[in-house]
């Protein structure tokens, strides 16, 4: 008999059953997933260190078929679409997983985003989105020149302007993890975030982890001038702060807000919290080795370890505090966990899709 890709307990159909079941609707899009097989993996010895490394504790990779039995384990009575893209370490071949991603998407007829480095030219960029039939690209602050300090990245250090105008011409998406550790109330981030917003007004921007607004330090007055803004699209994945998911819903409202999970790493067992502006992701002693070093992660024991579900179910427990906390409807919530995405997604012309 096979061995399931993890365990359900008790704690999870529960919390499932009472909390997010009848607050989901049946069709979800998945905005923000990652698929690639350990194979790809490179030397990486002389890799500059630029993100934080508790994730790769979670899975050393996610088949497609790890994926769809992923939503299969966790949302039952759902039928979950992702949108699909490939690892963004620098110890992975972005090529090969770039070519997996292809292979799955055509396989079983799903979209996707190329992972694209700063590096290539606007006609490369431009021959690899198409070649592959993506609907755009997935970016990363790894990718930067390696002799930027990681501090100061920008986020046009891997997301040029070349690639930007190729992404506008065509209304492609850009999935934009931001830099910095101002996160999104971060001026230089927000100035490029702006600026990306006026002068590309075609291209699809998505800000995943509502810029990385995992504590309500990180926001300052960022949705006070975010405001004014008519395109860029945030997602929510591995956030769990509804305080924050709130002031986004104020914000940009429920039209510009699309549910992400960033599987597989939010298979993890955690409760996250803030402690004077720093998330610390709580987990069950031993589940995922030592963890002493890390300052985003604390080993829990006893009745707190067992009663810790799933990263997922907690990022989409918040969510459903802050739209019931802002009174959004049935049909807002429809929006946000399908709607949304499907207008994006099929908005966009691709040849062999």
């Amino acid at each position: 008999m096979m061995k399931a890709l993890f365990e359900v307990k008790e704690v999870d159909r529960q919390f499932y059953e009472r909390q997010l079941q009848a607050f989901l609707p049946d069709r979800i899009i998945d905005i923000h997933t990652h698929v690639w097989q350990d194979s790809i993996k490179l030397d990486s010895s002389n890799a500059p260190v630029r993100a934080v490394t508790w994730p790769s504790l979670v899975a050393k990779d996610n088949p497609i078929e790890d994926l769809f039995e992923t939503y299969r384990l966790m949302f039952p009575g759902k039928d979950v679409t992702p949108l699909i893209f490939s690892q963004v370490s620098m110890d992975y071949d972005i090529a090969a997983g770039n070519e997996y991603v292809r292979q799955s998407a055509e396989r079983h007829q799903l979209p996707s985003l190329m992972v694209a480095r700063p590096d290539q030219s606007a006609s490369e960029f431009e021959e690899g989105i198409k070649r592959g039939g993506f609907l755009g690209c997935k970016v990363y602050l790894n990718f930067s020149a390696p002799y930027i300090p990681e501090k100061e990245i920008r986020i046009f250090d891997f997301l040029p302007p070349h690639q930007l105008e190729v992404l506008n011409r065509h209304g492609w998406i850009a999935m934009l993890h931001i830099p910095r550790d101002g996160r999104l109330k971060d001026p230089v981030n927000l100035a490029q975030m702006l600026e990306i917003e006026r002068r590309y007004p075609s291209l699809k921007l998505i800000i995943a982890h509502v810029g990385r607004a995992y504590c309500e330090e990180d926001v300052g007055d960022a949705f006070d001038i975010l405001a004014e803004t008519k395109n860029m699209v945030f997602d929510f994945s591995a956030n769990t702060n509804a305080c924050v998911f709130r002031q986004l819903i104020q914000a940009v409202g429920p039209k510009r807000i699309v549910f992400g999970s960033d599987l597989p790493i939010l298979r993890m067992r955690t409760r996250r919290i803030c402690e004077n502006g720093h998330y610390v992701n709580l987990v069950p002693s031993g589940l995922y080795g030592d963890v002493s070093g890390d300052s985003h992660m604390r080993e829990v024991t006893g009745a707190e370890a067992d009663s810790i579900s799933f990263f997922l179910y907690e990022e989409i427990n918040a969510f459903r505090i802050a739209a019931e906390a802002e009174n959004l409807t049935r049909s807002d919530i429809e929006d946000i966990f399908h709607n949304n995405a499907y207008a994006m997604i099929n908005g966009i012309e691709v040849a062999h899709r």
